[in-house]
């Protein structure tokens, strides 16, 4: 890496790190700062692809109402020519509506990975982010999994067809695996 793409990453660095530290801060105003001109915001495992510096305003805006405690804990950088990649902690209590779910009081606690894009300023020009949405949602009392007790009984009650066919796929008749082996 050469000195000039090595100052490069730095200034993007510092970039990501006043955006981390206005998003502990909960300054919605400095975290729109850190973006350039064109903005996107990608929450992945949601589906939610926010473009535009009104979208990406609206997204944190929805964020900070929900867990208005949020914090982010930066646990590793890596750093590309073209990007940097953040491996967070992020912690918080969910105290309001957040994607149709009404406050639950819980906490929340959970790792997240971030891939950040600059524009030719070195702005932020993209945020995608990656975690686990059923660790967040069984964290919220929402998800169980299906392999436990109460999962086993919510499953089956929310998806009876599904549970049936499989049972069905299962069943020794049509199953291949148990059918003996054919003699020539």
């Amino acid at each position: 890496m050469s000195l000039l793409e090595a100052e490069r990453v730095q200034a993007r660095m510092a970039v990501v790190d006043e955006h981390i530290q206005c998003e502990n801060r909960h300054d919605l105003d400095a975290v729109m700062a850190t973006f350039g001109m064109d903005a996107r915001y990608d929450d992945v495992p949601w589906s939610d692809h926010r473009t535009g510096r009104d979208g990406v305003r609206s997204y944190y805006s929805e964020l900070m109402r929900a867990v208005p405690d949020l914090a982010i804990e930066v646990k590793d950088r890596h750093a590309g020519s073209e990007s940097l990649v953040l491996e967070v902690t992020i912690r918080g209590t969910h105290l309001g509506p957040w994607r149709g779910l009404p406050a639950t009081g819980r906490r929340m606690e959970f790792p997240l990975c971030a891939v950040y894009a600059f524009d030719v300023d070195d702005r932020l020009a993209g945020e995608r982010i990656y975690y686990d949405r059923a660790a967040v949602l069984s964290q919220l009392g929402l998800f169980h999994e299906p392999s436990r007790g109460l999962g086993r009984v919510v499953t089956a009650l929310s998806h009876p067809l599904t549970i049936a066919r499989a049972y069905l796929r299962r069943s020794p008749r049509n199953s291949t695996e148990s059918a003996p082996p054919r003699a020539a």
